[in-house]
């Protein structure tokens, strides 16, 4: 078995961390719809995310990364921003950065890209590739 194998075939855990697990219940079901499967009180809340396990990990405290630590790939992004946006989420504007009036970037290879916070301030995004 090489290297390159050894987890390839294997599917992925996801996780971000919060200090609030009810407010992030609310956020990551209701909000953004994804299945709860489980609370491990006081460790984690357990969601499907079409497949992928995601684990919101409950910490005492917490240091928000300055970048996107989760990620969708949507196909019609105009639309997933319209739907997020009329679910309360504001959609998230970045000086220097050309985004339209949705708040959608295009990147030089052509791929969009809008980002939305959750309640602890973790940088989420969407993407039509």
């Amino acid at each position: 078995m090489t290297g390159s194998s050894v987890l390839g075939s294997q599917k992925l855990v996801a996780f971000v961390a919060v200090r609030d697990p009810e407010r992030a219940k609310v956020f990551y079901r209701d909000t953004l719809g994804l299945r709860l499967v489980s609370e491990q009180l006081p460790f984690a809340l357990v969601f499907d995310a079409n497949s992928t396990m995601l684990r919101v990990t409950i910490v005492g405290e917490s240091v928000v990364a300055p970048y996107t630590v989760l990620g969708w790939d949507v196909a019609d992004i105009a639309a997933t921003a319209r739907q997020l946006t009329a679910a309360g989420v504001t959609l998230e504007r970045y000086p220097g950065m050309t985004q339209d009036d949705l708040g959608i970037w295009t990147s030089p290879g052509g791929a969009k890209v809008a980002w939305f916070k959750d309640p602890d301030g973790n940088v989420l995004s969407v993407t039509e590739f």
